[in-house]
């Protein structure tokens, strides 16, 4: 690495550590639709593990390019559901920072999975957003509306991410390790 990069590199991984403070997941709009569409929006958590998964995506091509986003979908929605009827998942927020770290090291590394690996890591980490969505639903809203919108969320927030896969490779990676730096500060804090 160039010692220019390098420095871009650490600074970027620096800044990250001070995101603690948009982890907190307060203010969602109340109304069904508009609260689960704001939800993945309103936490750094959420937000870079979700534009992430399309990231990875992106570096895997292939099959893996809507599958591994799709197994995301369908498990962050059997997570909400496990939420809803009140089965217990422990530790999550814990959980969704790993997701971060994870998918931040996957994307920095340039790894490469199966597709069935692929949509095996992304519905594990799935899983628990998905949970995370369904605990922050309000009691009074269609849990029908409000998963709508964290589904229709959750899929741009791919798209952006597959979109940023235009980017390159040395930018990709770099978003990587920034994503990866802010995990490993979310799991510090949770």
């Amino acid at each position: 690495m160039k010692p220019m990069n390098c420095s871009r590199t650490i600074a970027l991984a620096a800044l990250c550590l001070f995101a603690g403070t948009a982890y907190a997941h307060p203010g969602h709009p109340s109304a069904g639709f508009a609260g689960g569409l704001a939800h993945p929006f309103l936490g750094v958590d959420h937000l870079l593990a979700m534009i992430a998964i399309g990231l990875w995506a992106a570096q895997q091509g292939g099959r893996a390019l809507w599958a591994v986003p799709a197994a995301f979908v369908g498990a962050m929605g059997l997570g909400g559901a496990l939420a809803w009827s009140g089965v217990g998942l422990p530790h999550v927020e814990s959980a969704i920072a790993l997701s971060v770290l994870g998918l931040g090291l996957l994307i920095a590394t340039r790894y490469k999975a199966s597709v069935a690996t692929g949509m095996t890591v992304a519905g594990v980490f799935a899983l628990f957003h998905g949970y995370a969505h369904g605990l922050e639903m309000p009691q009074t809203v269609s849990s029908a509306l409000y998963a709508l919108g964290f589904v229709l969320a959750t899929m741009s927030l791919h798209g952006i991410g597959i979109a940023g896969g235009l980017l390159g490779r040395r930018m990709m990676q770099m978003a990587g390790v920034g994503i990866a730096a802010t995990g490993a500060a979310l799991l510090i804090l949770a």
